[in-house]
């Protein structure tokens, strides 16, 4: 039974998992992407199943899990496998913004004299607003084998919903690349291994902008 480092990636209709040895390079990971909609209710692990065998579970050193904001169920759903897989196999869990994972790739849109410097990125609920999160990356993802590590990243502000009145500049329009995004996550939940960082799974929960139950 080997070492693993997992991440898990569904606050999207498609399901990213990457997994890779904890003694193996981060371009050895395996990254799997599958369109799930309404059938990851069912079947989220049975498809972990496939990638990394029920056999192997134990030997998950480090977990990491995007908190969305996403879809509610997806979100929710591999959340709490995360959570729970934390909790019996008594190792760290690291959650992280679907939008902190999208930012570095992002920033790279903006004009080169905003690169570096403070921006939002923004998604339109449909009838519920806008949510934003606001991040700064300096250094080091135009380096083909970066770390988090060698990111000087910051999540300024966590995503949240916007008063009408908010005005944020630069902002840039949240567009997930689930293959890329979870990798992301991966590159993360491997720095931090390293590192030995804490990461208590009780602290992981996911990001409800709005309450999926409506005005309460």
């Amino acid at each position: 039974m080997s070492d693993w480092l997992l991440a898990l990636h569904s606050s999207t209709d498609t399901l990213g998992i990457a997994v890779v040895s904890a003694q193996a390079p981060l371009s050895a990971a395996q990254v799997v992407c599958r369109p799930m909609g309404r059938a990851l209710t069912n079947a989220l692990p049975s498809v972990l199943d496939e990638i990394l065998p029920a056999s192997e579970w134990p030997g998950i050193r480090r977990l990491a899990v995007a908190t969305g904001p996403g879809g509610f169920t997806g979100t929710r759903l591999t959340v709490v496998l995360a959570r729970t897989l934390a909790q019996q196999l008594q190792c760290p869990l690291d959650g992280v913004s679907s939008f902190a994972l999208m930012a570095p790739r992002l920033q790279l849109t903006l004009p080169a004299p905003q690169r570096g410097a403070p921006f939002s990125i923004i998604q339109d609920l449909p009838r519920r607003g806008r949510v934003a999160g606001r991040y700064q990356v300096r250094d080091g993802w135009n380096q083909d084998n970066a770390t988090c590590a060698d990111l000087d990243f910051r999540e300024l502000q966590h995503p949240a919903l916007l008063q009408a009145a908010d005005q944020l500049a630069p902002a840039l329009t949240m567009a997930v690349d689930v293959a890329c995004d979870v990798l992301q996550l991966l590159r993360c939940c491997v720095d931090r291994h390293a590192s030995d960082a804490l990461g208590p799974w009780d602290s992981v929960l996911p990001i409800y902008p709005t309450s999926p139950l409506g005005s309460v």
